[in-house]
């Protein structure tokens, strides 16, 4: 056997093993992001996340505009989104859309104080059946603060 043969061989044989849903298609850098919105309460200080499911597709750009139009402080936790995204950045901004912040890296909980908006730009790159979303301050949970998040 040749070694020309041996690399072809080893070329298909990582083409088979290596799941075909990692790899993510186009250019990540020259999209434009798909942008949602969440508002964490309201300004009647219901705790909801408001719309409480998200759903997500792999390989896509996405702008999730994390909004606090109440006045109490929440928290987005979602520790299995966070495990299934690549997080290009996450911005705070002010009232005027200026950049405040940004945060580079694995994300596990966002904070955002109450008249505040955080930008979350990530890109999903394994599915989720179901994961759950909540605020994780005592008893904003139990009070109804859920969501369900799913990555087709």
């Amino acid at each position: 056997m040749t070694v020309n043969s041996n690399k072809i061989k080893l070329f298909l044989v990582t083409l088979l093993l290596f799941p075909a849903s990692l790899l993510a298609a186009g250019n990540m850098i020259d999209q434009q992001p798909i942008e949602m919105t969440i508002a964490l309460g309201n300004t009647e200080n219901k705790l909801r996340f408001f719309p409480s499911t998200l759903e997500f597709e792999t390989g896509k750009l996405y702008k999730l505009v994390i909004k606090n139009p109440s006045t109490q402080k929440h928290y987005f936790t979602a520790e299995e989104l966070s495990r299934s995204v690549f997080t290009r950045k996450v911005q705070v901004v002010n009232k005027s859309n200026k950049t405040l912040a940004e945060v580079k890296g694995h994300i596990n909980e966002i904070e955002v104080y109450p008249g505040g908006t955080t930008e979350w730009w990530f890109v999903p790159v394994k599915t989720l059946t179901s994961s759950r979303l909540h605020c994780s301050i005592k008893g904003h949970s139990e009070a109804g603060m859920t969501g369900q998040i799913t990555i087709k």
